[in-house]
């Protein structure tokens, strides 16, 4: 039995097998929408969330499946103080695989250890989201071709931002790939990603403040946004959350064919005026949610691709 913890999870091998599978999901829904009939997921989400939950019910209903679960702490027996892996050995009665949120790092893996059933991390605290970095995978080897030789730029929330230490930690197994990471010093990437991820590859990498100057050199653009969630202080969140704000006139200095990503939701980082450009690809990582969320359901649950006639791992 696989769970999803963590990216690294999935060899680069597996990685390629998930996303060649979601885009054979993509473009041939009606092939799999029965592949999961009987199979029941359960959603327990500690901590709000539209786009990841919603879209983890959307893929087991797409594949033929049913949905249980929660969507808050409050909603479930861990408001009468029910431990994560307790709940886990109960839902594991319940459902055939389960996706978990949580805001304290390290909960789903806890689950993951107590389940008898495939866990799958759905987001723990400012750690991981692996399923959403495959999400960013698949959209920029959509749009780029390929997941090597790119120069991508992080903007924003790079302390806190599970979306970005997880996606740098996958981009980092793909050769020749370029890193600037563009915050201010008070939300800047931890020194732990540094350490343990950058360093150890050899990865190119540069700590920089000036969204403007940095714009023309990339080939992709990760913005983010401030997570008001994540901090102690109000005033401190006040202050920073409008350090960076993508529009067209900045846009206009970068690279034609230079997409623009966000895991959403966003504020203000991000003005609408750019949603019209062609660069703009947060939508369709949206849109690719649910096909990666099919593929990884299908893999973790031993599903036979009906098209391949195989297993994905």
């Amino acid at each position: 039995m696989r769970h999803l913890i963590d990216t690294l999870d999935f060899t680069l091998e597996e990685t390629k097998n998930i996303l060649d599978l979601a885009d054979r999901i993509k473009q041939n829904p009606d092939s799999y929408s029965h592949v999961a009939d009987g199979k029941r997921i359960a959603t327990l989400f500690y901590e709000p969330s539209t786009r990841t939950r919603l879209s983890f019910e959307s893929a087991m209903l797409s594949l033929g499946g049913q949905v249980i679960g929660f969507a808050g702490a409050e909603m479930s027996s861990a408001s009468k103080g029910e431990t994560v892996a307790d709940t886990s050995r109960v839902v594991s009665c319940y459902a055939d695989i389960i996706a978990m949120r949580h805001p304290k790092e390290g909960a789903p893996l806890v689950a993951s250890m107590y389940s008898s059933i495939p866990v799958i991390n759905a987001g723990d605290g400012g750690h991981n989201h692996p399923t959403q970095t495959l999400i960013d995978l698949m959209t920029i080897r959509q749009l780029k071709g390929h997941l090597d030789n790119i120069t991508i730029g992080f903007c924003g929330d790079l302390k806190f931002g599970r979306t970005v230490h997880s996606l740098v930690n996958s981009l980092v197994r793909y050769e020749n790939n370029r890193f600037y990471f563009i915050s201010p010093d008070e939300l800047k990437v931890p020194a732990y990603t540094i350490e343990d991820t950058l360093k150890p590859y050899n990865s190119e990498y540069y700590e920089v403040s000036s969204l403007e100057e940095t714009l023309p050199k990339l080939d992709v653009l990760y913005m983010t946004r401030v997570q008001k969630e994540r901090f102690f202080s109000e005033d401190e969140y006040l202050r920073l959350k409008d350090t960076y704000i993508l529009n067209r006139e900045k846009l206009n200095l970068a690279k034609p064919d230079m997409p623009v990503l966000h895991p959403l939701p966003r504020v203000d980082e991000i003005s609408t005026d750019v949603d019209d450009d062609n660069r703009a690809a947060y939508f369709k990582q949206v849109q690719n949610g649910k096909y990666v969320r099919m593929a990884v359901i299908m893999a973790l649950l031993e599903i036979t691709d009906p098209l391949t006639g195989q297993k994905v791992l």
